[in-house]
């Protein structure tokens, strides 16, 4: 019965709005008619300067968020993407036809206003207006203030709303466009220069994930949304740009939780003649320098733990790792059967076919990265999971490849760069041989890059990482979706 009364009285609000707007259109006043207004200044700058704007004639805009009328006298606050004003309107100052229509207003509606700067008796800094014009009429009413939107899914899906009433969401996504700019500034400054590559693919290459498929009609042909954008920046290391980076968006068709969405932003970037300890340095700098100019501090909190991102940060291979939070010596195994063996004896199940490295992979992932809240490099990942990075001299099975843990997730990924066009086109094979057997995140072969390859491409570093899990971890935000102002929902049923 209660939900019957509430959508009664939801469907009564949306027809006394509705019917406001017909009466301000039939008096003249349609608000939708009225294509600009002028801003003089922001509510922020008001408030952060008053000594400079006090008694001067300001011009500001925004949505009405609370109105209270006081007999010939109202007051409302006006939010701007800034922060917000009081603003005290009298009778005598705009007039009586305009004052009635200011009556009619509701929370939601957007308005611009000129008029005076001064502080109330209350000591509330405001805008005494002289002038006011309803620039848009809000048909829907916003959630009730003391209770606001909190319904999770209902906040992602109306993204809109949500930035309206809850001023914090607001702030994370201004802080997120910060992190992007700083980022952007780091590698610039450094001598990287921004490229573009291809989100459509015939060929889905660069990560092990399984891709989007559309069609080109014209070319008849099926194409992917690019899970990576490595191979083409690689190309471009062949063609001697040498140093670049892409901040772009990924796709990927993959399961979805607080940590992944079907399409996320990454930054690559790729320097010849460096490899992956140079990969580790420019890593550490950079996010050390964001969270510097963002936040003005290396010491965080991330969903209450301390998080202390002042340098230098801890380093250790992947079997050495597995070893101090398992107590198995993964070097001083020999052989496939054996390592599956040490697997199953502490409950990591592995495949009947899994190699060495593909176990000591599994044992990582099951058993070490839910420890690694501290900034950590994990380093030497085996070759059979990292078909693109270069071997280590010192051992075949392993290579040059780095992960950069934080808060018990992957922030970043980079490798001495494979060039060896023999060898990757045997890695290739490899790959395809998975994907044959049914591994549908295995690479696919890239011939046109093989070909890119041997033309020859320099020592090269490079290094994948995530901005949205980045912008999680200096947001303090616990979702993806906290971090996405769209991010991807099931369509609700009709």
């Amino acid at each position: 019965m209660d939900n019957f009364t509430n959508e009664q009285d939801l469907n009564e609000i949306l027809r006394i709005r509705r019917e406001k707007l017909a009466e301000l259109i039939s008096s003249g006043c349609n608000p939708y008619e009225i294509t600009k207004f002028n801003v003089s200044v922001s509510t922020s700058q008001i408030i952060d300067n008053y000594n400079e704007f006090e008694g001067k004639t300001v011009s500001v805009a925004g949505r009405i968020m609370s109105k209270r009328g006081m007999g010939k006298a109202t007051f409302c606050d006006i939010n701007d993407r800034d922060g917000k004003i009081q603003l005290y309107i009298r009778k005598d100052e705009v007039g009586e036809q305009k004052y009635e229509e200011i009556k009619k207003i509701d929370i939601g509606d957007l308005a611009g206003v000129s008029g005076e700067v001064f502080t109330t008796h209350k000591g509330e800094i405001s805008v005494k207006v002289k002038s006011f014009t309803l620039l848009s009429k809000s048909l829907q009413p916003l959630p009730e203030k003391f209770h606001g939107l909190k319904d999770q899914d209902l906040r992602y899906r109306q993204r809109y709303v949500d930035l309206i009433v809850n001023p914090e969401v607001k702030n994370t996504f201004i802080l997120r466009s910060k992190i992007i700019t700083a980022m952007r500034n780091y590698f610039d400054k450094n001598g990287y220069l921004e490229v573009e590559t291809p989100m459509l693919n015939t060929i889905p290459g660069g990560a092990a994930a399984r891709p989007f498929i559309t069609h080109h009609n014209t070319l008849d042909i099926d194409m992917y949304l690019r899970i990576a954008t490595e191979l083409h920046l690689k190309r471009l290391i062949v063609g001697g740009m040498e140093k670049v980076y892409e901040i772009g968006r990924i796709f990927r068709n993959e399961g979805m939780d607080t940590r992944h969405n079907p399409e996320f932003t990454t930054v690559e970037v790729y320097c010849a003649y460096s490899d992956y300890n140079d990969m580790m340095e420019l890593t550490q700098d950079l996010i050390c320098n964001i969270a510097k100019e963002v936040l003005g501090t290396l010491e965080i909190t991330y969903q209450g733990e301390e998080i202390r991102l002042s340098p230098p940060w801890e380093k250790i291979t992947m079997a050495d790792a597995v070893k101090k939070y398992t107590g198995i010596d993964f070097n001083s195994i020999s052989d496939d059967a054996k390592a599956r063996e040490a697997a199953e004896s502490i409950g990591v199940h592995v495949e009947k076919s899994d190699t060495w490295g593909k176990v000591l992979n599994t044992v990582f992932e099951e058993k070490v990265e839910e420890n690694l809240v501290q900034p950590t490099f994990i380093i030497d990942y085996p070759v059979e999971v990292s078909p693109l990075a270069k071997r280590k001299k010192s051992n075949p099975k392993l290579t040059e490849r780095f992960e950069l843990f934080i808060t018990r997730r992957e922030i970043a990924n980079a490798f001495s760069e494979l060039n060896d066009p023999i060898d990757q086109r045997m890695r290739f094979e490899e790959q395809v041989r998975q994907r044959a057997a049914g591994d549908e995140e295995a690479n696919m072969k890239d011939d046109d890059f093989l070909l890119a390859l041997e033309y020859g491409m320099p020592p090269t570093g490079g290094m994948g990482l995530g901005v949205d899990r980045l912008v999680m971890l200096l947001t303090d935000s616990p979702s993806i979706r906290d971090v996405l102002l769209f991010p991807t929902m099931k369509p609700l049923e009709k």
